[in-house]
């Protein structure tokens, strides 16, 4: 398995029993309940399915659900008839959901993790990392080990200063193009680049500021404002 098969299945796999979970509570009543949780390869996909973990090959068919093609962060599947895309990390949802489909591009559905924390796979700039949803953080927070990683060209942001747990520290500002979650991007998102590590990318206000937000129980809905 190549290194990169091997870290997007690593990064999926602890939110298997979570997908499952929150998919078998919110999802109204139709087809399955289906998500893209990491390929093997370029030919196998890891779909959740109703719950349950399964490894499809592409052209196979696993508890009534095809898979037609893979990419990096996309399964086209097909079940019941009808064929649907799935984003990598993205909410579960039921094949023809017709709510989902037409708050496609504008909603994120989040479900609390361990701690209550509200976590998610995404991509910077157009690659893969892992959120944390921080409230608190005025603009979204990277550390130059994650910044070094995605090729980031933070040393070219503006030199701050900024206060860490660990005291005054500095840091670089700078202007993301692209923040993704599943299908909705925004651009042009403010965020800062700070020494030591971090096991996420803290999601901050800068990009939370673009959407409305509500919290029901467990799970967290960001509706684009525009």
């Amino acid at each position: 398995m190549r290194p990169a098969a091997r870290l997007r299945l690593v990064l999926t796999l602890g939110w298997l029993g979570l997908l499952g979970q929150a998919g078998a509570q919110q999802a109204p009543s139709g087809g399955p309940v289906i998500s893209f949780n990491g390929s093997l390869g370029a030919k196998a996909a890891l779909l959740l399915i109703d719950g349950e973990a399964k490894t499809v090959t592409v052209g196979d068919s696993v508890k009534g659900v095809r898979l037609l093609s893979l990419s990096e962060e996309r399964a086209v599947i097909e079940s019941g008839g009808r064929r649907q895309t799935l984003v990598l990390g993205a909410s579960p949802g039921r094949v023809g959901d017709a709510a989902a489909a037409a708050n496609a591009g504008r909603q994120i559905v989040l479900s609390a993790g361990p701690g209550g924390h509200f976590l998610t796979l995404g991509s910077l700039n157009g690659k893969s990392t892992q959120f944390m949803v921080d409230t608190g953080a005025t603009v979204i927070a990277i550390s130059q080990a994650e910044a070094e990683r995605i090729g980031l060209k933070y040393l070219e942001g503006r030199r701050v200063l900024t206060q860490t747990a660990n005291g005054v520290v500095p840091a670089h500002l700078v202007s993301l193009n692209s923040v993704r979650i599943a299908d909705v991007e925004v651009r042009n998102v403010e965020a800062i680049v700070t020494p030591g590590q971090m096991n996420y990318v803290l999601l901050g206000n800068s990009f939370l500021s673009r959407f409305q937000m509500k919290r029901d129980n467990d799970l967290l809905t960001l509706n684009l404002r525009y």
